[in-house]
């Protein structure tokens, strides 16, 4: 990848970490932690992986995406609205009332948003529904999904593992965001899934495991998936929860609490800083 468009990438996921830490500190609810931490993945899916139109937002031949972790909406609508799917000013509307932007990700009311989702597991298997799809119908389609590494307690996620080598659908790359954290601590505390690697490969799936923060390697990942034939493509990514705003990174407590206004200004503060150096 080059400077440029890294840099670029890099650019808009600090935007879009900004406008997540604004939208939940705004409506003082919601899942900070998780979003900051799959930010630079979903960043690069958007803006240099995937094949959709913002102004075609439904056409058949798309790729599509789901965020199976659907509490994790304050990643996902900043990073359609900066690539165009609905204006910016929207995302004020974020869990009002009066507003369509709801906590967990929605599709009838949100432009470009392919998959309504918030109960863990079922993302990734309306995925594969999605993919198996396609290989009926013979489209060229491809689908991404972004699960946590808590989320795959659920046994549904699984099943949903299982069918998809079944069905050796190569056109489906997931990708696990593996923070290390959830809502009650550590993982590897609360239901430990290591190794995942080896786990999934022996359910089927070809395995790739890279630094979830590094647009190189994430780049590289969604390059390989697109070779790999007769079977699904499983992208663990290590990240860090809460990543760019330093007082949440690696902090659980962060998982679905609002910052007050004094910790909404120093997170303001620090994405700015990392905004304007790369602007300059």
């Amino acid at each position: 990848m080059d400077q440029s468009k890294r840099k670029l990438l890099a650019l808009n996921a600090a935007k879009a970490r900004l406008l997540a830490v604004q939208m939940v500190h705004d409506a003082a609810s919601g899942h900070p932690g998780g979003s900051l931490s799959c930010m630079d993945v979903l960043t690069t899916l958007y803006f240099d992986v995937m094949h959709v139109d913002p102004a075609d937002a439904k056409n058949p031949d798309r790729d599509r995406f789901v965020m199976s972790k659907g509490h994790c909406s304050p990643a996902l609508y900043p990073v359609l609205a900066l690539r165009g799917f609905f204006p910016v000013e929207d995302l004020k509307m974020f869990r009002r009332i009066e507003g369509h932007m709801s906590g967990h990700v929605e599709m009838h009311h949100v432009n470009g948003v392919d998959m309504s989702t918030g109960s863990l597991g079922q993302g990734i298997s309306t995925a594969v529904g999605m993919a198996l799809a396609g290989k009926v119908q013979k489209k060229d389609y491809r689908v991404y999904v972004i699960m946590g590494d808590g989320e795959i307690a659920e046994g549904q996620c699984w099943e949903a593992f299982m069918s998809a080598a079944k069905y050796k659908l190569d056109n489906l790359c997931a990708c696990i965001d593996v923070n290390g954290l959830q809502i009650d601590g550590r993982t590897c505390d609360v239901m430990p899934s290591e190794p995942l690697d080896k786990k999934l490969e022996a359910f089927g799936w070809h395995v790739i495991k890279i630094n979830g923060h590094d647009y190189d390697e994430i780049e590289k990942a969604y390059e390989e998936a697109k070779t790999v034939k007769g079977q699904p493509t499983m992208i663990l990514a290590a990240t860090t929860k809460g990543k760019g705003v330093s007082y949440m990174e690696n902090n659980a407590g962060w998982h679905g609490k609002a910052p007050n206004d004094e910790q909404m200004a120093q997170a303001q503060a620090e994405l700015e800083a990392v905004i304007k150096e790369l602007e300059g």
